[in-house]
């Protein structure tokens, strides 16, 4: 899929403003996806500055993984499962926050996928220097998933 060719964000992750965190696709593949994240559309979470605490990386990472799995349903013609995020083994950060205004490339790369238990490997990257600023492993459960989605 090109650029131009992604469904809205809306469409592919449950989730709505102000918790819809992933602001566009960037990058497709069956096996990885990369979305770009603003931090300006992180009011929930922001201090008073604008900053955002650096642990709000792993929901980014998670809708990210979400982003993925409705690529993935979309491509098959089917809704996109509701998937829950069952935690990390795995949290590295870099940073303390993520400044405001910040650009950030947010990639989930899947390394297991079960009929209801993926595992995706997933990175924060600063959307201007390529800096990695957080890394992490993260365990997604497919609610009510009948059957191999291809994910």
């Amino acid at each position: 899929m090109t650029f131009m060719e992604y469904p809205e964000i809306d469409t592919l992750v449950p989730h709505a403003a102000p918790m819809l965190l992933v602001r566009r696709v960037l990058e497709h593949s069956p096996r990885e996806t990369v979305c770009e994240v603003y931090t300006a559309d992180s009011v929930l979470f922001a201090d008073r500055d604008g900053r955002v605490p650096a642990w709000v990386g792993l929901e980014y990472m998670a809708q990210c993984a979400a982003v993925h799995g409705g690529l993935a349903a979309h491509v098959a013609g089917i809704v996109p499962p509701v998937g829950m995020l069952l935690g990390t083994r795995r949290l590295e950060l870099a940073v303390g926050w993520f400044e405001t205004g910040q650009i950030l490339r947010v990639a989930a790369r899947r390394v297991h996928a079960g009929t209801q238990m993926l595992s995706f490997a997933a990175a924060i990257h600063d959307g201007r220097g390529g800096r990695v600023l957080a890394e992490a492993r993260i365990n997604i459960y497919l609610a009510g998933q009948q059957g191999d989605l291809n994910v």
